[in-house]
């Protein structure tokens, strides 16, 4: 790449960001690093205009955030360095990095819908959104695991209460997820015998018209649930994420505990099954959990991991990533 690009990075308010496990940190840092200039964006930022200037001219489409010129270093409470707010055309970038954590709720599916009126897929005639909106909006990390069942553990997708109990009477020990959820938040493990899974269900369908999914426990999880990273299709690194003790959950917004890891034969064997449909739907940048034998989940939202697999085995991720970026704009 021989060409500084202008890169929006669309994401939750920096100053809260953890910059020692932060994806999309590392990811500006690389991009810093080859001159790239970095705008900052929050998606209540967003607004689309759209309309024509007069009957039988072509339609104009318009997609603008106030941004921010926003420069980063590796320093704890002086991370980032702000420029002037002001009015910029999304579709004049060159990238778009969609980076705001879920919940995947109506407001995420909005903000792909309004990304999708400026994305291209090589980046010529407006910017390259990673990952791609519309392929992010029909992939939620839960539900397009399920086009893999042959890779995955016993997994129920179902309001119905009767069906999720013989789930339970079937599969004895279950975990019981949120299905747009994140982080581990509103996971639970019920035991066979656990005596809450009725009130359980109650509390969740008197809050939400969402499904849950329904998971067999898998006793694996004990040892690390594993995290991968695929970019571009390919497996790039690993950790393994330990629950902390007394906590079924592994993830590390809840105390799990990064390990280094290698991939075996069958996590190989998964990434050659789900890497052709990543890259055919413009997913660059994706994490997937893989327990024992079983992939559980495939996360394209807003991916972590890329700092803990740096400071286990050295691997550059972000830059590469940046690689397969550089190489679909072209320049």
């Amino acid at each position: 790449m021989t060409r500084a690009l202008t890169v929006a990075v669309q994401m939750d308010p920096i100053e809260s960001i953890n910059i020692d496990a932060d994806s999309t940190f590392a990811l500006m840092l690389a991009a810093q690093a080859r001159g790239h200039a970095l705008f900052h964006y929050e998606v209540r930022h967003l607004a689309l205009s759209e309309g024509v200037l007069k009957p039988g001219a072509p339609r104009q489409d318009r997609l603008r955030a106030l941004v921010r010129p926003v420069t980063v270093q590796r320093t704890r409470g002086d991370h980032f360095r702000f420029g002037e707010a002001r009015l910029l055309d999304l579709g004049t970038t060159d990238v778009i990095l969609m980076r705001q954590d879920p919940p995947f709720d109506m407001a995420y599916i909005t903000a792909t819908h309004m990304l999708e009126h400026v994305h291209r897929d090589d980046g010529r005639g407006g910017p390259l959104v990673v990952n791609n909106p519309a392929a992010v909006r029909n992939a939620p990390e839960k539900l397009l695991v399920t086009h893999f069942p042959e890779l995955m553990p016993p997994t129920m997708v179902t309001w119905d209460i009767e069906a999720i109990r013989g789930f339970r009477a079937t599969h004895k020990d279950i975990v019981v997820k949120p299905l747009f959820g994140n982080g581990g938040a509103g996971v639970f493990l019920i035991r066979h015998d656990d005596p809450n899974l009725n009130a359980l269900l109650e509390m969740h369908f008197a809050r939400s018209r969402e499904p849950l999914m329904i998971q067999r426990y898998e006793p694996a999880v004990r040892l690390g649930d594993k995290r991968i990273i695929l970019i571009n299709g390919a497996p790039a690194g690993a950790i393994n994420r330990v629950p902390a003790q007394g906590e079924a959950r592994s993830n590390m917004h809840v105390g799990g505990r990064p390990e280094a890891s290698t991939l075996t034969a069958r996590d190989r064997e998964i990434c050659a099954a789900i890497g052709p449909t990543l890259k055919r739907q413009g997913l660059i940048f994706v994490g997937i959990d893989v327990i024992g034998d079983w992939l559980t989940e495939i996360n394209v939202t807003s991916p972590t991991g890329l700092q803990e697999i740096a400071r286990f085995d050295g691997t550059d991720l972000a830059a590469r990533i940046w690689d397969v970026i550089e190489a679909r704009i072209g320049g």
